[in-house]
């Protein structure tokens, strides 16, 4: 069963307000000129209409502040406003919070997704999940990167927790006939993340004279993608993926957690040399509970089908994003 090219009209964001859903609205406002978008969030400490602002007399968008677990918003917002896509961008994803505190993850992740495809089985929406590498475990150096295949393996409260909503996906196109598609993402990065992720983090260290604070020896390895990279292939899937099909979007960028933060101190040695290289205030502090060492994924499957393939290097998408966080920190 698959799509030759499916075109929308109405669309349906959640986590809208978020770093790669917010990136994602941005780009279709700005590319495609007749799909409407409705972005629903909740606006917890992650998500931020900032990035969003110069669409406050676009009539082709509307913001909605509404949990995705509540069946009636959820229902009246698809009826009200037609959507026929939905594209689930809205989760919580940071690793730390959920060793910590893994409650929110499972109702935003599972309870969420399970209300969303309700809903769309009702209205009859096609739906787009979003979600992660971090599903399938950890490689070893030597270990080919994930497939679309790969068994799921994952560590953490939150990888759990975005492991059982793809299933939950999946089982909605097995058993109801739900038109769904998936992506798995590598690590994303960019302008406007939040300040608690790796790369603003570094940034955020050097430009503040802060201890730089890595994990263990820095040796745990993962992929990068540039968020445009990202949402350009997401839009792909949907417009040509085949349904109840998955794929990879990764950035073919593996390095270590060390190697990423040793590059943006050289880069802030360029940009906003001090007496000492930034270097310097790395920090090696104690590792996380069950942390992964390495994650990577096979994109031939989106290269192939979809044509599609990052545009960014690491060292540009990087340098992009320093210069960012240089206008809007500094």
């Amino acid at each position: 069963m698959s799509l030759a090219r499916y075109n929308y009209n109405n669309m349906l964001i959640t986590g809208g307000a978020g770093f790669i859903g917010s990136h994602f609205i941005r780009y279709l406002i700005k590319n495609e000129p007749t799909v409407n978008l409705v972005n629903f969030d909740l606006l917890t400490y992650a998500g931020s209409l900032k990035q969003l602002d110069f669409l406050a007399d676009e009539k082709r968008y509307t913001f909605i502040q509404g949990d995705i677990t509540h069946a009636p918003l959820v229902e009246k917002i698809l009826s009200e406003y037609r959507i026929d896509t939905i594209v689930h961008f809205a989760a919580e994803s940071h690793v730390d919070r959920s060793i910590s505190g893994p409650a929110p993850f499972i109702h935003t992740n599972v309870v969420g997704t399970f209300t969303l495809l309700e809903a769309a089985k009702k209205y009859g929406c096609r739906f787009h999940h979003i979600s992660t590498d971090e599903v399938y475990g950890s490689l070893s150096l030597d270990a080919a990167p994930f497939h679309e295949q790969s068994p799921y393996a994952p560590n953490s409260p939150y990888s759990a927790s975005k492991a059982g909503s793809d299933h939950l996906v999946r089982a909605y196109f097995h058993t109801y006939q739900l038109p769904i598609t998936i992506s798995h993402c590598s690590n994303n990065y960019g302008p406007h993340q939040h300040p608690e992720k790796f790369i603003p983090t570094v940034i955020q260290a050097c430009l503040t004279h802060q201890p730089i604070p890595i994990y263990g020896d820095g040796s745990n390895i993962r992929d990068w993608i540039y968020v445009e990279d990202h949402c350009k292939g997401v839009i792909e899937v949907i417009r040509q993926g085949q349904i109840g099909d998955v794929y990879h979007l990764g950035g073919e960028h593996e390095m270590t957690n060390l190697e990423v933060a040793q590059l943006i101190c050289h880069y802030m040695d360029e940009f906003c040399p001090k007496k000492q290289p930034h270097a310097d205030l790395i920090t090696f502090v104690s590792d996380r509970p069950g942390h992964d060492w390495r994650y990577a994924m096979d994109i031939s499957k989106a290269r192939q089908v979809l044509g599609w393939s990052p545009k960014e290097t690491f060292n540009s998408g990087l340098k992009k994003t320093i210069e960012f966080y240089l206008s809007f920190l500094s």
